[in-house]
């Protein structure tokens, strides 16, 4: 047995490794219901899910965008649309359609007639967005106007799915709004923050103003 011990022992050490690693993953995967490999897109509604139970309601929505400093009015406006057009497009096979945005399935709402700035699955695509200001930027460098965001929305229409219009629109107008800072400009860096979420905490925490951002550029 001693002459087997030397073998044994890295054996043994190995496996131990394999069962720690492996029940850290499951704790990681059981500690969100998003699982433990989260896309942009995930990221990018995961602000919004107050309870963080996978699933996002109208209620919650209003909640979030009062806390980035929306007034009520446009919060329910903005959450009763959005859910609306998105809701039903992220619920899981097997369930009934509806108004409640579920993230794990938010790739479901990713659609044409937009930047391809996430793919397929919701993963950020770093040319497709640089390809937004190399393009419509022009007026202002790495930043965009509204008239810009409408000439990237007419250039990007999907003249086969004129159904995913309106889509479009809807999710640039709120992007904008909440974006823009007090000359009317959507810059890059804040836009890349509303790609992968993490803008929201910042607005809430007021530790960004995008309207005041930027204002000497």
């Amino acid at each position: 047995m001693a002459r087997r011990w030397p073998v044994l022992m890295p054996s043994g050490l190995l496996v131990w490794i394999v069962c720690c690693t492996w029940a850290a993953q499951l704790s990681v995967a059981a500690s969100t219901p998003y699982g433990a490999n989260m896309t942009d897109l995930m990221h990018h509604v995961e602000f919004f899910d107050e309870n963080k139970d996978g699933i996002i309601t109208i209620t919650e929505s209003v909640k979030g965008f009062i806390a980035i400093g929306c007034d009520p009015a446009f919060a329910l406006t903005a959450a009763t649309s959005t859910h609306a057009a998105f809701g039903p497009l992220t619920t899981p096979p097997g369930k009934l359609p509806s108004t409640n945005i579920h993230v794990s399935h938010i790739n479901g709402a990713v659609h044409a007639s937009d930047t391809g700035a996430y793919d397929k699955k919701g993963n950020f695509v770093p040319k497709k967005f640089e390809r937004i200001f190399q393009r419509f930027a022009r007026t202002e460098q790495d930043a965009l106007s509204w008239l810009e965001v409408e000439t990237m929305l007419t250039a990007n229409r999907d003249l086969l799915k004129p159904w995913t219009w309106p889509a479009a629109e809807l999710e640039w107008q709120l992007i904008h709004f909440l974006g823009k800072d007090r000359h009317g400009y959507l810059h890059k860096d804040t836009l890349r923050g509303i790609y992968d979420g993490t803008v929201f905490p910042k607005l809430r925490d007021h530790t960004i103003d995008p309207h005041s951002a930027h204002s000497d550029a």
